[in-house]
């Protein structure tokens, strides 16, 4: 009589049989899936108080930490290795986008095509974030350096076409100078033709604007002045029920170099004693009122709070939350 236990017994035995497992495809030859090798959408979501802040990646770029950091060189050396890393020291480009329920407003605006392929990404990520670049009412920028304002410009053509620009005054001044590009050593004349690039649209059609130190060029977007590393370098604070963020532009290249040894500069800094000088004011001014800071050059999405840890500081990032 057949039976459901002689069924399960009779197909067991097929299946161990030697003839059963000869028709099994050996081992290695079932089909190999490729490597992707692509990173998910560079974006990540928050709420601070009322307001939607979205972290937009621009991409990462290496930079060779014995030229990027100036002086100090063991000591950064033995920092790097203390937290994994190594020399080039891959930093993130990242900008910011607020929406405040009315307005639409951008803290930077990446490299744009720039620096090559491994930058450039902010315009697909702000799209996979739900958002188009026409929607953008106005971009502040920290400053004028290409990573932060190349993005405006695709070529010759403008990216944001209803946006507004906003720049401080004294970067404005300096880096749109022809008579400054003239007189500044060959190594660095590229950066005040891409400055002129990549501003000179929005200037020519009435879209640049130009803000007083400490000024306030978009309502509830307080600009403050940390000059040294550029001439109108500044950070952009805002609140929304209590909560405070502050974008922070380029107090520091990284998140554990400068936070051990603020007084370690960078190779980029116009002043660099002043900008060593606007780190430990910015510093400071963090610990002392615990707000959020977002970083252009902090391990993407950025964003953490500063501590300190007997006589350093840390970087802390914020975290991760999968939900609004």
């Amino acid at each position: 009589m057949t039976t459901r236990r002689s069924v399960l017994k009779g197909t067991l035995s097929l299946m161990l049989a030697p003839t059963a497992m000869t028709t099994l495809a050996p081992p290695g030859a079932a089909a190999k899936a490729q490597q992707v090798k692509i990173q998910a959408p560079g974006y990540y979501r928050m709420m601070l108080g009322d307001f939607e802040i979205t972290a937009l990646s621009d991409g990462t770029a290496k930079f060779p930490a014995e030229t990027l950091y100036a002086g100090a060189k063991d000591q950064v050396a033995a920092l790097l290795a203390k937290a994994f890393l190594d020399s080039p020291v891959e930093l993130s480009v990242n900008a910011f986008l607020v929406n405040t329920n009315e307005r639409l407003v951008l803290i930077d605006a990446g490299a744009g095509g720039f620096f090559g392929p491994a930058l450039g990404k902010l315009v697909p990520n702000l799209v996979a974030a739900g958002y188009q670049p026409e929607q953008i009412d106005d971009i502040i920028l920290t400053h004028a350096h290409v990573d932060h304002l190349g993005g405006l410009v695709a070529g010759e053509k403008i990216v944001f076409l209803n946006a507004t620009v906003h720049l401080n005054q004294r970067d404005a001044d300096f880096w749109l100078s022809s008579a400054n590009r003239d007189a500044t050593p060959e190594a660095k004349k590229e950066f005040f033709s891409m400055a002129v690039q990549a501003l000179s649209p929005y200037r020519d059609s009435g879209r640049l604007k130009t803000f007083a130190d400490d000024a306030e060029p978009v309502p509830g977007f307080k600009t403050v002045l940390r000059a040294g590393h550029t001439p109108g370098h500044s950070a952009v604070a805002m609140e929304s029920k209590g909560q405070k963020l502050v974008f922070w532009g380029d107090i520091t290249h990284g998140d554990v170099v400068q936070f051990e040894e603020p007084d370690v500069t960078i190779g980029f800094d116009e002043n660099p004693a002043a900008a060593a000088s606007a780190r430990d004011a910015a510093f400071a001014e963090a610990v002392k009122e615990g707000y959020l800071i977002a970083g252009a050059h902090t391990r993407f999405p950025g964003i953490g709070h500063v501590g300190t840890d007997s006589d350093k500081f840390d970087w802390v990032p914020l975290n991760y939350r999968a939900t609004l």
